[in-house]
């Protein structure tokens, strides 16, 4: 689409700055800009309605035009807009947010440090990784494990974390030095051998692990840091068993576990996280998006007592802990939080997703039996599917991810917004979707898969 002159659309492609963007094609097509939004539903500059199937970024469990929410925001920044945590301070919202999810985080005896991002959150956890080796006499044990196509933030130390080529190419990441590592994708559907087991193959991937952490040395290795689903890496949940094993090294070898929810936290697997889906027990967590259902910037660390202890007894002689952000719990996003957790507990939301996850994933499945659909995969109110040429071979398409974007582009022109990553198109919509809206956006996602196949055909992509 071409952008008229002095319009937002070519305000905007000659002042912004765009992420995550294909940015000769955003110069040619322009961007989309979007006006308006209520409940699941966003509205672009021309009136026109699509169901947010991604709930934004992963994030707006809530949906969009939140008045509670909003109200809570305004009333907090006329008490105290903003106030620190440096050098000892403190205020109610962030102890009350705190207090509130170590009620109902899986690690009770903990500490929790806010900052503003998924991303700077997990950069915080390779710093207390770090820094606990330090105090704690083990100065070598610095490297951490993250998976392929794993996603734990864009900065330079947990973009050095993601597992993701897009993430890496022209940024030089990971960083050097050889403290990150990658071990293998635990996607049974794509790799698993032939006659080989789910089981079998999260034993194999779980050696796999366990071998790279025998080539560089257990005393090297700090921690493996693991989302419950590999969200931005195409939906790929972990295969039966995988988690199970995986702790049972990570326990043998003495390596932290941090668990990334910021995706999976507050309903979106069925449960109230995904470490209650896959039976984690992990040293740390990590947190953000629903945490404000993206109504403000949030995130925490959740971390055991006794790392906190660690570094508690140290500080007589490392003296400040030297590290925290300006919005370190930043009062307005910390009472945002709290109401939204509220809401969810009031509401009874974690129940109410998890009693429409059946549909939602029935509808997921039966897109399987569609000559593109290589596989249907999810659990709770996420999924993807996987688009193929050939079922059989599981083969890809001559250009990787034209597929996948022709697909979320004709879902759109039918009033629904799903992400392409490469050829899988994922869902996570809002929590508050209702069981007719489940229908309304599969619905669409159907009309745009016939569409797309038809392209498919026109243009001789398909092997099967």
């Amino acid at each position: 689409m071409s952008s008229q002159p002095n319009s937002l659309a070519d305000r905007d492609l000659r002042s912004v700055f765009h992420g995550q963007t294909h940015l000769s094609q955003l110069n040619e097509f322009g961007p989309m800009i979007m006006d308006h939004a209520e409940g699941i539903y966003i509205y672009d500059g021309a009136g026109k309605q699509y169901i947010e199937g991604v709930a934004g970024l992963w994030c707006t469990a809530l949906g969009y035009g939140n008045e509670e929410l909003a109200q809570v925001a305004y009333d907090q920044m006329k008490k105290l807009s903003y106030a620190h945590t440096f050098t000892g301070k403190g205020h109610e919202p962030s102890i009350l947010l705190a207090e509130k999810l170590k009620e109902m985080l899986p690690i009770k005896n903990a500490k929790v440090f806010f900052g503003n991002s998924g991303s700077d959150a997990n950069d915080t956890q390779i710093k207390l990784a770090w820094y606990y080796n330090n105090v704690t006499e083990r100065p070598e044990k610095k490297k951490i494990i993250s998976r392929v196509k794993g996603y734990h933030g864009i900065t330079l130390a947990a973009g050095s974390l993601t597992g993701t080529p897009q993430s890496h190419v022209g940024f030089d990441l990971p960083l050097a030095g050889g403290r990150f590592l990658h071990t293998e994708l635990p996607h049974f559907w794509r790799y698993g051998k032939q006659g080989e087991s789910e089981t079998e193959f999260a034993t194999r991937m779980a050696e796999s692990l366990e071998s790279l952490i025998q080539r560089e040395g257990a005393d090297t290795i700090a921690a493996f840091i693991a989302e419950p689903i590999q969200g931005a890496g195409g939906v790929i949940l972990p295969p039966k068993t995988y988690f199970e094993k995986v702790q049972r090294i990570l326990k043998k070898h003495d390596i932290l576990f941090i668990d990334d929810e910021v995706i999976c936290a507050f309903g979106r697997t069925g449960n109230p996280f995904g470490a209650d889906t896959y039976n984690l027990s992990p040293d740390s967590i990590s947190l953000a998006k629903a945490l404000t259902s993206a109504y403000q910037p949030l995130s925490a660390v959740v971390v055991k007592d006794e790392m906190y202890d660690a570094f508690l007894d140290a500080s007589p002689e490392m003296g400040v802990f030297g590290h925290g952000y300006t919005y370190s719990g930043h009062p307005v996003a910390c009472a945002v939080g709290l109401k939204t957790l509220e809401i969810y507990e009031r509401d009874k939301l974690f129940e109410k997703a998890a009693g429409l996850a059946p549909q939602f994933q029935e509808r997921l499945g039966r897109l399987a039996d569609h000559p593109l659909v290589g596989e249907s995969r999810g659990t709770g109110l996420i999924g993807a599917v996987e688009l193929v040429s050939d079922k059989g071979s599981k083969a890809g398409f001559p250009v990787p991810g034209q597929m996948g974007a022709k697909i979320a582009k004709l879902s759109q022109e039918h009033g629904l917004i799903v992400r392409a990553i490469g050829d899988a198109l994922a869902f996570c919509p809002p929590l508050i979707i209702t069981s007719d809206q489940i229908n309304e956006m599969f619905d669409k996602f159907e009309m745009a898969m016939a569409e797309g196949l038809e392209w498919a055909s026109s243009e001789g992509m398909l092997n099967n």
